[in-house]
């Protein structure tokens, strides 16, 4: 009986405290050992019983895995008839903030990260394209519209972009080091908001823009959904949302050298974001650009 099946899971402790984190939060096993002070070893086999109960699920993504709770499935069930029950556990929330704690220093070291490397992004970025013209690409499917902004606009190469398609243009990045070089490009235009804020929690009002744009941003992201979600509420209904992403692939230097969180996102799982944040997808596109890499553009309109 599965009911069984999933009481034993979580009739220990530590498995107790570990689902509790990865309800909230999508994990590598070297955060969750952080998290839960323990050896990666006990961790690890932990990880395992839950995994083959199905109430934990493990995405592989090159040589990385990543752990979360079941979003699916009975396994899922079960979990949110449980989660009331562990909200009120003291011990429980120690755990959760700790994990606030551990997500904190990982956005601090990636924001550092691409503080870090801002003056060289424009040449990386181009090592990778090649010769594919982005910009130009996502320019040809966006609208003429009031106001367009660009989420995770980095040093402002779209920015020129869009400003050619807006008549008002919102640019937004976590790394202050890239809004300078931004700030330092479009000084003195007046049609220029640059703004510091993260993807998940957006510094735009409700409904602000008419279209955005978020290129080769969301890999760096661990909740992505979470970001597409927040493009939903800050455009207008029937707003254009251009999102141009890797395909999901195997190569490990994009996350040595290019501070990547994920190797690339896979199609359908895309479209299944884009479906669950309730935008209507009208036109996906691949380029085959350089290392191997496919970057795929996905047009969506919100709901």
């Amino acid at each position: 009986m599965e009911i069984i099946k999933y009481c034993k899971a979580l009739s220990d402790e530590t498995r107790a405290r570990l689902v509790n984190v990865l309800l909230e939060y999508e994990l590598n096993v070297g955060e969750i050992v952080q998290v839960m002070g323990m050896g990666q070893s006990r961790i690890s086999r932990h990880l395992k019983i839950l995994s083959d109960s199905g109430l934990v699920e493990v995405r592989r993504d090159g040589l990385w895995a990543f752990y979360r709770a079941s979003e699916s499935g009975n396994g899922r069930e079960f979990l949110d008839g449980v989660a009331p029950l562990m909200a009120g556990e003291n011990a429980l929330k120690r755990d959760r903030n700790v994990a606030v704690k551990v997500i904190r220093e990982r956005t601090a070291a990636t924001r550092q990260f691409f503080d870090d490397i801002a003056p060289d992004w424009d040449r990386m970025t181009a090592e990778v394209l090649g010769e594919i013209e982005l910009g130009r690409e996502i320019q040809a499917r966006l609208p003429r519209c009031a106001c367009a902004a660009d989420l995770g606009c980095g040093p402002g190469d779209m920015l020129a972009i869009l400003a050619a398609s807006a008549d008002v243009v919102i640019g937004v990045d976590n790394s202050p080091k890239m809004l300078e070089l931004a700030e330092e490009r479009f000084s003195g235009d007046a049609s220029m908001s640059l703004r510091i804020g993260e993807l998940t929690h957006l510094p735009l009002r409700d409904w602000e823009a008419d279209c955005a744009v978020m290129s080769l941003v969301l890999h760096h992201l661990p909740r992505p959904l979470d970001a597409i979600r927040e493009a939903g509420r800050v455009l207008k209904t029937g707003g254009r949302l251009i999102i141009a992403e890797f395909e999901r692939h195997a190569n490990e230097l994009m996350r040595t050298e290019y501070g990547d969180r994920r190797l690339g996102i896979p199609s359908q799982k895309m479209l299944d974001w884009l479906d669950q944040a309730r935008f209507n997808v009208t036109g996906v596109t691949k380029f085959t650009v350089n290392m191997g890499l496919v970057v795929v553009v996905y047009e969506a309109e919100k709901k």
